[in-house]
């Protein structure tokens, strides 16, 4: 199913065609209140199936820009298959998945307004990977002003025996959180937000094709997978709001969604951050501290 994007048809960066079906109200109402929602079969399963052989040749091969590079011997299984980032810049494959007018339709229809593409992940998640710490992913990017928005596509069935992504719901309407210590038994990032007793948490199960679209401060994370033989494979991109001025160093240059390289400015390498507190018996979140954009998130 597709999104129809709400802006008018001459500010359009690319022609839609008949790609988009129209998903009513609910797609971008359950992403407004909750900070996510599926686009359930936005791409078809044998598409996913193609992008997967297409991914495991690239990591086969390795010798990428930034790309650690795999260690087929390593106890590991992270290190047997590490993500892969900004494969757009140099995979005409990613490129084309990152800019296309089905992700495009379905971002302008929740931003009402033109997105511009930042980042392009492949996370391979293998059997007894571990998985990511609760987090939000505009601790990383420092998007200014607003955030940005992830687009999450399964390439394999993603449940939670195989690591599927949690979210917190509601938690985009938070600020960004100062963070702690994780457990990098069961992560492979080493840093975490804290969540007061009683939070919700919620496991987003999905088929391959499905795309996850989120918010930049809500929180998630995943378990590890703990299946013997199932990858959890995705395919991810970063993109941020037309008004955007400023995106943290590592995620430029941004580009239109028909490709043309944008002016955006570096983003400060720190920020305020929110601390929670009881305030009249009930958690309430106070910006108490800074912090620095490290790495990126899941």
């Amino acid at each position: 199913m597709g999104c129809v994007s709400r802006l008018p048809s001459s500010r359009l960066s690319r022609p839609r065609g008949d790609l988009m079906l129209s998903m009513g109200d609910s797609f971008a109402s359950m992403y407004h209140r909750h900070g996510y929602a599926v686009a359930r079969d936005l791409f078809p399963a044998a598409a996913a199936a193609d992008y997967r052989d297409h991914f495991m040749e690239l990591r086969r091969r390795g010798g990428y820009p930034g790309d650690p590079g795999a260690d087929p011997g390593a106890p590991d299984p992270l290190r047997r298959y590490p993500r892969i980032m900004h494969m757009h810049r140099w995979d005409p494959v990613t490129l084309d998945w990152l800019l296309d007018p089905r992700i495009a339709g379905c971002l302008e229809s929740l931003l009402e307004a033109e997105p511009y593409a930042v980042q392009s992940m492949l996370y391979f998640k293998p059997p007894g990977a571990r998985g990511q710490a609760m987090h939000q992913d505009n601790f990383y990017l420092r998007v200014q002003p607003g955030s940005c928005v992830a687009a999450w596509m399964a390439l394999d069935a993603a449940d939670e025996d195989n690591g599927c992504l949690h979210v917190v719901p509601g938690s985009h309407q938070w600020p960004i959180l100062c963070t702690g210590p994780a457990d990098t038994a069961i992560s492979f990032t080493d840093i975490t937000v804290p969540l007061p007793a009683g939070t919700t948490v919620r496991p987003v199960l999905m088929n391959p094709g499905d795309v996850l679209f989120f918010h930049g401060s809500l929180v998630h994370g995943s378990e590890p997978n703990r299946t013997p033989d199932r990858f959890r494979r995705s395919l991810v991109g970063h993109y941020v709001h037309a008004e955007a001025r400023q995106v943290a160093a590592y995620y430029h240059p941004a580009l239109a969604m028909d490709g043309t390289p944008l002016p955006l400015e570096v983003s400060s390498e720190g920020g305020p951050c929110g601390v929670w507190v009881e305030r009249d018996g009930r958690p309430s979140v106070e910006l108490t501290g800074r912090l620095a954009p490290r790495g990126a998130g899941e």
